[in-house]
């Protein structure tokens, strides 16, 4: 995702100060949404990202079993959350709805949590899974549930390439 020069918003900022970017070992990323969580994993290694699944965001939260499940088969060493501000880096309700869920996330693993600016990662991803499927390498159709994996991959994949 492209630079856009406006810095790290403060909120960003203050959430990150817990954690560091000197680890290796898996990670997982997630797109967070109010009606699905994409969800990528990672290897620090390897330096690569993939999609990996979608996770239930209804009005009673998110489905915190399959979350559970995902982080005891993958035993990551960082959690990554998409924040989703504004294009001036101001934040907006969604941003606050992704701290307060990267927190959660926190408190109940226990694994150290970093929110990474997401502006205009949905897109990204849209964009490209449709080239994909325009070059052929992709033959069904683009769901909503993939757009979300592949955001949180894009996220993935942006801290990856921050860290080395």
């Amino acid at each position: 995702m492209p630079d856009y020069g406006t810095g790290e918003p403060r909120e960003l900022a203050d959430f990150n100060k817990r954690s560091s970017q000197q680890v290796k070992g898996t990670l997982i990323a997630f797109d967070f949404g109010l009606k699905r969580i994409g969800v990528a994993i990672g290897e620090t290694l390897l330096g690569n990202a993939r999609g990996l699944a979608v996770v239930a965001h209804s009005a009673s939260g998110p489905d915190w079993p399959t979350i559970d499940k995902i982080l005891r088969d993958w035993h990551p060493v960082l959690l990554l959350v998409g924040y989703p501000c504004n294009m001036d880096g101001s934040a907006s309700e969604m941003s606050r709805l992704s701290l307060l869920f990267a927190a959660e996330l926190r408190d109940r693993s226990g694994i150290s949590v970093q929110a990474i600016d997401e502006r205009l990662s949905s897109s990204a991803a849209l964009d490209q899974l449709r080239e994909e499927r325009r070059s052929g390498l992709r033959k069904k159709r683009i769901s909503r549930g993939l757009i979300d994996q592949e955001a949180a991959r894009l996220i993935l994949q942006q801290w990856l390439g921050a860290a080395s």
